[in-house]
């Protein structure tokens, strides 16, 4: 089940690991990616937090913990080619997986559905 923030995080959560990303919408207003600054392995997020940062020509933006938890695994393809996120944001373009992750935590962010009525405003 894939749910979404208001500042355009994707959530998906499988068991109590979450894979995070940012949706094609933000990067597609963000425009030709160029650089990705991933959170470290083993780091503690806090949902609402912010745990990375991308840069496009247009902007620098962080990028924020829909979850709270610890970073088990990033991925390190991001690095080596941040327009991976122009293509593919919300498949090969996640940006790492939280594990403790609790169910309660994706409570009030959006479906699917939600927050393609929410991305059109």
């Amino acid at each position: 089940m894939k749910r979404y923030t208001k500042e355009h995080e994707w959530v998906e959560l499988n068991g109590n690991v979450a894979t995070v990303g940012i949706s094609a919408h933000a990067a597609d207003e963000l425009g030709d990616i160029t650089y990705v600054e991933l959170p470290a392995n083993g780091k503690t997020v806090t949902k609402g937090a912010a745990m990375a940062v991308v840069e496009s020509v247009k902007a620098a933006s962080d990028v924020f913990a829909p979850v709270s938890g610890t970073v088990v695994d990033v991925n390190s393809a991001l690095e080596a080619d941040p327009a991976m996120l122009n293509s593919a944001a919300e498949t090969d373009g996640w940006f790492c997986k939280i594990s403790g992750v609790a169910a309660a935590d994706l409570d009030g962010l959006m479906t699917v559905e939600q927050y393609a009525e929410y991305a059109k405003k």
